[in-house]
């Protein structure tokens, strides 16, 4: 049982890394940025503010982590109209949540090396072209180079930092670049090399205004007035033509939306089995029950599309699709003793809500895609 004040801390950054990835499609660079930063404070805020034995939380801070990717990804298909961006995103995404999966499997940090997370990085690229510009004007070429650069002059020095030769920033600074024992505090360090933190904010200031005169000069001109809404300049897709899509598609059952679901879905199950505590089900098990339970959902919720039903929020689809998700997994967990195989009921019930509702906005968003790529496909018509 968790103390009072432990509890208070606990639920604040578990509620924030829960909320806040939540306003990722409206607000993405905010959001987004603020999802980055909890997952880097949110262990040393435990360590610092509470007595919390962190061994469990391991795990699922993994999750955790999986879980505001996969919304950044779900969000480009609700608001990225450049569909070469997307087409890289979704790429990038893939590659990690591969890599990620291999991860768990092998317990191989170079893999983490060879699969990076690049996808976080050029999602936050595009946001932040978007802006002041529109991003429908970046050209193929443009979206690669962007991609490659992340990748190989970002990413995979900081993956290799991180993974392979597993250094900390701070303790890298304060023995090798200060030779200051670990346990110094900054306000020493500072105080003991005042010129030059002086020249590191000089050479910040010029940065800035290097950056600045970049963007003003070089550049091309503003398309639209600076916002962090991406709603605020008009979206390219109604939701009325996102609605009729979704009916369209709902007469198929067979799609390759259902397939994407099925694959996303059944990598994230198996990896979150492999880092939740105490699950006992195999891999082929696991992916086997999450293609079930998927495609019930697709029939269940398909069936109410075709039947006329209209959902007001994504939290009023998520609420319906949770009962029944829960209910089908408590008939998949009283199968599964009949295979020798078991789940852990607190991390299953958690890891199960973060899969509907990832679901659910994979539904409700895939559907603006679908339009632009039957725009797309009709511009291309001879």
């Amino acid at each position: 049982m968790l103390e009072g004040g432990n509890l208070v801390v606990f639920l604040v950054v578990v509620g924030a890394r829960l909320v806040v990835p939540l306003f990722i499609p409206r607000y993405p660079i905010p959001a987004g940025l603020a999802a980055l930063v909890i997952d880097g404070v949110d262990q040393t805020i435990f360590q610092r503010f509470t007595s919390l034995n962190l061994a469990g939380y391991q795990s699922y801070d993994k999750a955790l982590d999986i879980y505001y990717l996969s919304i950044e990804y779900l969000s480009t298909l609700r608001n990225w109209a450049n569909l070469a961006a997307f087409g890289m995103s979704r790429l990038l995404f893939y590659v990690r949540l591969v890599g990620s999966l291999l991860f768990e499997v092998f317990h191989l940090r170079a893999l983490l090396l060879l699969f990076p997370n690049t996808f976080e990085y050029f999602f936050l690229f595009y946001e932040g072209v978007r802006l002041r510009w529109d991003p429908r004007r970046m050209s193929q070429a443009t979206v690669i180079g962007a991609a490659f650069a992340i990748w190989v002059v970002i990413k995979v020095p900081q993956e290799y930092w991180i993974h392979v030769a597993q250094l900390d920033v701070t303790d890298t600074l304060k023995i090798r670049v200060f030779g200051a024992p670990l346990e110094t505090p900054w306000g020493e360090i500072v105080g003991q090399h005042v010129p030059t933190f002086i020249a590191l904010a000089g050479v910040l200031i010029v940065l800035v205004i290097a950056a600045r005169w970049l963007i003003v000069t070089k550049l091309p001109p503003a398309a639209w007035r600076f916002s962090f809404d991406v709603d605020a300049h008009g979206r390219d897709v109604s939701r009325a033509e996102a609605e009729a899509a979704r009916r369209d598609d709902a007469r198929v059952l067979f799609t390759a939306g259902l397939l994407e679901k099925v694959v996303l879905v059944s990598i994230l199950t198996v990896i979150f089995a492999l880092i939740l505590p105490n699950a006992r089900a195999g891999a082929l098990q696991i992916a086997a029950g999450v293609a079930t339970v998927i495609l019930a959902n697709t029939v269940i919720s398909e069936w109410l599309v075709r039947a006329g039903a209209r959902w007001r929020s994504s939290a009023a689809e998520f609420a319906v699709m949770a009962v029944v998700n829960v209910a089908l997994v408590a008939l998949f967990s009283a199968l599964l003793p009949w295979v020798n195989a078991s789940i852990d009921a607190p991390a299953t019930l958690f890891g199960v809500l973060l899969l509907t509702l990832l679901v659910t906005l994979y539904d409700r968003f895939r559907s603006y895609h679908q339009v632009r790529v039957a725009r797309e496909a009709a511009r291309n018509l001879p």
